[in-house]
């Protein structure tokens, strides 16, 4: 009977053979069609290349022959005589007239002051032109948003007379850079375009192909401009096989396919067949078990306790809570004496009131590693859940984890348990509620509510329950930053909460870790976490040096400020570090606003400009930062003293663990050193910030006063831009100067800045000659 069956499907077989050669012949075609189509993309490519690169070098001709010519143009005798004379009316009409088809031309003083006046009208493009002419003292050419549409901007340094340094700026019509590429075409199934920054200004083929064509990218020597090319990926053909591969296959099947079909008659009687599977061989998909470990891990509550709600709170006299910890960013005071577990759930339930007011119920909270930590946070989490509040506590965390975990665990509301930089003794609350971070009206409000009693009481407390964030947090940064080669660091945590992640961070974005002083230890026995103090660095500059360390990175006590250090020792100050930040931003968000404090140097504007960006100047503080960058949809923010807040890529809130991974990631990128990349950052003679104590209450009244003689018809600082948006600070030609009031010490903070030392000294002693009649015999430090 065996035989019997098989001699039957022997017969069967041949007679399906031509049912089979049929099908053969049509995967053949397949195959074959897919070789083809693989042919014809490689020939996209390879054409789209060629046009790229002839329309690279017809480009690189025009923009040279443009420089050229105004050099040209700034030696004619008629644009001399008026350059000396310093009439620069007379030398912009002269190049205009002998220079055809120029659309417009100006000579501005070097100080360019009427376009800071008014930077967005003028044009941030033109004044990132301007301001490359003058820093590279040569033309430079860009193309600018100026007469109402894209043009050709063309920029040189001259002298103008007894005016000193200025710089002509010329107009041209955008096609003198463009025409060479009319002479080319893009195939139609490619993309080609010329970019500056991110903004495509002229293009040819498919628009839809614009977002991957950096990768056949070629720069316009000589120019910010680079031409960017791109085609669809070429298609792998059935089973991933090339296109020589492919043809061969489709050459084999349409071979067997004749066979099958002429020779279908010498087929042999009983051909074995592929045995089928059983039911139970059958694949029958995951089971229980495995289903259950892909579905997300569920969240267990703690059960609340079985405790009577506690009446409701009656007011407390304002003698008892110490208004001065309710500051300008947060909440902080003296353990003890200002700050007790008792404070810290009448300070809960106050958040706990506004949050529910904006319909929030679910508050994230955690602390720093400081021994009072415990206490307060039990008593926080206590007021939290009297207000109703459903608290997830994170434990043992830096601040940007605490912050991260308001994003993850989409509550929006978060409290952070911290002291931040302060003494041991020392301890507070930064406060996010529904995505803002309270400052100012926001925090006093919190401090009104309980001295009147407006507290909410819930018939039962809120529920409680603790997490674990740390390793998603983690997860998630390493899935955005990974090092393109591995550096070696030296991570200073000064025995912060930063140190609990610091080491697993940065080597899990690849870095190879070196730790000092990362175990978490709220006495600070080593140094005090305050990495924009110099002296709080000079453990790190000895490690990285003894290691061969290619970078020392530093945080303060919560993790939210970072500190730098380059291997030869030198200490990076965060105004500089913000400028490697603006340009490496700008490269993906051109035109992106960039806010910077005003305690940071005087060259950072001038480098967002040239990069393309558009730099806003604004108030210390982090809370006041994060407002700002809301208000402005500003895609990075820093200040001096080490904050960092990056929205693209990241969340906007400052996070000095995340900063670290981006900086590592630029300085993986580049072939230079870190030094060398670090090095070449713009840089003037500087000072320190200097903190000078006063009695409390009064840095806020004695500034107002050097306010107020600054803007009087004696104004002593002649030549001098005055900017009173927090505090004073004097801009001059060679350098600046300030001084604001602490909002969270009594000091007077201040900072100079100058093109030399001789500058800074000038500088300092103006400030000086106002300072101390107001301060008296305080010494000033400086």
């Amino acid at each position: 009977m065996s035989g019997i069956g098989e001699g039957q499907r022997g017969r069967s077989l041949g007679r399906s053979a031509p049912l089979l050669g049929v099908l053969l012949i049509l995967l053949a075609g397949w195959f074959g069609w897919s070789a083809v189509q693989q042919w014809r993309q490689e020939a996209n490519g390879q054409a789209l290349e060629e046009a790229r690169d002839q329309a690279v070098q017809g480009l690189q001709q025009a923009a040279a022959g443009q420089l050229q010519q105004l050099q040209q143009q700034l030696k004619n005798d008629r644009v001399q005589q008026a350059l000396q004379a310093g009439d620069a009316a007379a030398a912009a009409l002269a190049v205009r007239e002998s220079w055809t088809g120029v659309e417009q031309v100006e000579v501005l003083t070097a100080d360019l002051a009427n376009a800071y006046a008014d930077p967005a009208t003028f044009g941030y493009a033109r004044l990132a032109l301007l301001e490359a002419a003058l820093a590279e003292a040569k033309p430079s050419l860009r193309v600018v948003r100026d007469g109402g549409g894209n043009r050709l901007g063309l920029a040189a340094p001259v002298q103008l007379g007894s005016l000193g340094p200025a710089v002509v700026y010329v107009r041209q019509p955008l096609l003198r850079l463009t025409s060479p590429l009319d002479q080319v075409r893009a195939p139609s199934a490619g993309f080609l375009g010329l970019r500056q920054g991110g903004f495509d200004l002229v293009t040819q083929g498919d628009a839809g192909l614009a977002e991957s064509a950096e990768a056949l990218a070629r720069p316009v020597a000589g120019t910010p401009l680079r031409l960017v090319a791109s085609v669809p990926n070429v298609e792998a053909g059935p089973l991933g096989l090339g296109a020589l591969a492919s043809a061969i296959v489709a050459l084999l099947l349409a071979f067997i396919a004749v066979l099958l079909v002429v020779g279908r008659d010498r087929l042999p009687k009983s051909l074995p067949l592929p045995r089928r599977a059983t039911a139970s061989e059958a694949d029958h998909g995951p089971t229980l078990s495995e289903s259950l470990q892909q579905a997300p891990p569920p969240v267990a509550a703690v059960a609340s306790s079985g405790d009577a709600t506690p009446p409701p709170p009656p007011p407390v006299p304002a003698e008892e809570l110490a208004a001065g910890i309710f500051r300008a960013y947060d909440i902080r005071g003296v353990v003890g004496s200002e700050l007790t577990p008792k404070t810290a759930a009448l300070i809960g339930q106050a958040i706990g009131t506004v949050a529910l007011e904006q319909g929030l119920r679910e508050v994230v909270i955690g602390r720093d590693g400081r021994l009072s930590g415990p206490e307060l946070t039990a008593g926080l989490a206590e007021g939290l859940r009297r207000a109703g509040c459903a608290v997830i506590d994170i434990g043992l965390a830096p601040t940007p984890l605490v912050y991260y975990a308001a994003f993850h665990l989409r509550t929006g509301t978060c409290v952070a348990v911290t002291g931040s930089h302060n003494p041991p003794e020392y301890n507070g609350f930064k406060v996010v509620i529904g995505g803002e971070t309270l400052s100012g009206d926001a925090i006093t409000d919190l401090y009104q509510r309980i001295v009147e009693g407006r507290l909410v009481q819930a018939a039962e407390p809120g529920d409680y329950q603790q997490r674990d964030v740390s390793a998603d947090y983690i997860q998630r940064i390493a899935d955005d930053v990974q090092l393109d080669r591995p550096l070696k660091v030296v991570a200073d945590a000064g025995n912060g909460v930063a140190g609990a992640l610091a080491p697993q961070l940065l080597e899990a974005i690849g870095a190879d870790v070196i730790p000092l002083y990362c175990d978490v230890d709220g006495t600070f026995p080593n140094h005090h976490p305050d990495p924009s103090e110099p002296a709080n660095l000079e453990d790190l500059v000895q490690t990285v040096k003894r290691f061969g360390a290619d970078l020392g990175v530093a945080f303060d006590g919560d993790g939210d400020r970072l500190g730098v250090v380059t291997g030869e020792g030198r200490i990076i100050y965060a105004d500089r570090l913000l400028m490697l930040f603006a340009a490496d931003v700008l490269m993906r968000n051109p035109g992106a606003m960039v806010i910077y404090d005003v305690k940071c140097t005087g060259k950072l504007s001038d480098h967002v400009l040239r990069n393309g960006g558009s730099p806003l100047m604004w108030k210390t503080g982090h809370s006041l930062m994060k407002a700002k960058m809301r208000e402005t949809d500003a895609e990075l923010a820093g200040e001096m003293s080490g904050h960092f807040f990056f929205k693209e890529r990241w969340f906007g809130f400052d996070d000095g663990l995340y900063a670290a991974a981006r900086l590592l990631e630029i300085l993986a990128q580049r072939e230079e050193t870190p030094d060398e990349v670090l090095g070449e950052l713009p840089e003037m003679v500087a000072t320190p910030e200097l903190k000078v104590p006063v009695a409390d209450g009064t840095p806020h009244a004695l500034v107002a006063m050097l306010v107020a003689a600054a803007q009087s018809p004696d104004n002593p600082y002649v030549g001098g831009r005055l900017s009173t948006i927090d505090g004073l600070r004097v801009d001059f030609a060679d350098g600046w100067g300030l001084v604001r009031a602490s909002n969270t010490t009594p000091v007077l903070v201040l900072r100079f800045e100058g093109n030399d030392e001789a500058a800074l000294e000038r500088i300092k002693a103006l400030f000086r000659s106002q300072l101390q009649p107001v301060l008296g015999d305080t010494p000033l430090g400086f």
